[in-house]
């Protein structure tokens, strides 16, 4: 009897080792296969991990995800993280532009700002590139970036004077155009050629794009390296994104017909030797000219879904790594990439909406109250 019975346990010990093993023999494959998931998954997914953890990130990010979401959907529910970002560039504005008469002030700033610059092959190429415009930086990565920002909300801010007739006293042409600079800082410097001209203190666009086209000429793409074919990619989205003020508006192809065909013509390499975030922005740019049924966006999206991770429920970075805080671009970059809408939403102008003209910074003065005082 005893006997019968150790046979019997040993028999189910074998049995069950048995099953484990198929089981995990079976399950193997499945875990290496890529999912299955539809584009409306993946959007729905990478929306539930950034807005259920959205209060967890950096106010930056916050605002940077809200003005997104803002101009895509038009909801008013995405004004209040805008309206985070508006209190944050509206102090920062305040301590800058309200100082830039102050002797020494602005190279002090630039430098300060160069000096945030983390060390490695870019930031390295960044600060050498930038050695010779000793104020640069604070001009265009700061002055810039907060004036145009403001405005894209419906105001101006603090000393925006003093900010104004600061920045049309300076001639930005020679960082603009310079070709170390482009190698080093090619989607940025478009940014502040559009940001200039939107705030009305230079026009550059026609020497940047010269500029840009001689450092970047198509018959020498064979001795770019990966980086430097990511930066001239990702310089050329930054054209049309810039132009359309951030998502604001469509684009007008015609003046951005060499990016888009160039995008078709090495769409290939693009998939092959730029990130996640600079293939998603190409087939963007495609959407935002009106050429949703290019072959190209389709492409794009088959890459954008298959590099959805459902385990961590968002795109991770080139090296694997899930964090919100960093990854946000890349991820709000590809809902809006599968998720395109038929309307693009202008703003949001927040003395407009009722959820956030009561809480607004007393920095600024909404541009409607101010051009109808000097129509007085």
């Amino acid at each position: 009897m005893l006997e019968r019975c150790k046979s019997k346990t040993l028999s189910y010990l074998i049995l069950s080792a048995s099953l484990l093993s198929s089981v995990a023999l079976a399950k193997q494959p499945t875990e290496d296969m890529p999912h299955q998931l539809t584009a409306e998954q993946v959007y729905q997914g990478i929306k539930t991990t950034l807005e259920t953890n959205l209060y967890s990130l950096p106010p930056r990010v916050q605002g940077h995800y809200a003005i997104r979401q803002y101009r895509m959907t038009g909801e008013n529910k995405y004004a209040n993280g805008s309206l985070i970002d508006l209190l944050t560039i509206a102090e920062r504005q305040a301590y800058y532009a309200c100082n830039l008469d102050k002797p020494g002030f602005i190279k002090k700033e630039s430098q300060i700002e160069v000096n945030k610059l983390k060390p490695g092959i870019r930031g390295d190429a960044r600060k050498l590139a930038i050695a010779p415009y000793p104020e640069f930086m604070l001009y265009s990565d700061v002055l810039l970036r907060y004036a145009s920002r403001i405005d894209e909300f419906g105001f101006t801010g603090p000393c925006h004077d003093l900010l104004i007739t600061t920045l049309k006293n300076a001639d930005l042409t020679p960082a603009l155009t310079d070709k170390q600079m482009i190698k080093a800082w090619a989607a940025q410097l478009i940014n502040y050629v559009f940001w200039a001209k939107q705030i009305g203190v230079g026009d550059y666009y026609d020497a940047y794009k010269e500029a840009f086209i001689a450092t970047y000429p198509n018959d020498q793409d064979a001795q770019l390296s990966k980086a430097q074919y990511k930066n001239k990619i990702y310089g050329m989205t930054h054209f049309i994104f810039a132009a359309s003020e951030y998502y604001q508006h469509p684009v007008d192809p015609k003046e951005y017909q060499w990016i888009l065909d160039y995008f078709e013509n090495n769409i290939d390499r693009i998939l092959t030797d730029t990130t996640e975030d600079i293939i998603t922005e190409v087939g963007i740019g495609f959407l935002i000219t009106g050429n949703p049924d290019n072959p190209v966006v389709n492409k794009v999206k088959q890459h954008v879904i298959a590099a959805y991770d459902p385990k961590v429920q968002m795109i991770p970075s080139p090296h694997g790594d899930a964090i919100l805080a960093s990854g946000e671009h890349r991820n709000v970059l590809a809902m809006m990439l599968l998720d395109w809408p038929e309307t693009l939403h202008q703003g949001p102008y927040l003395h407009n909406i009722s959820s956030t003209k009561k809480y607004l910074p007393k920095l600024v003065t909404p541009k409607a109250i101010l051009n109808k005082a000097r129509a007085h």
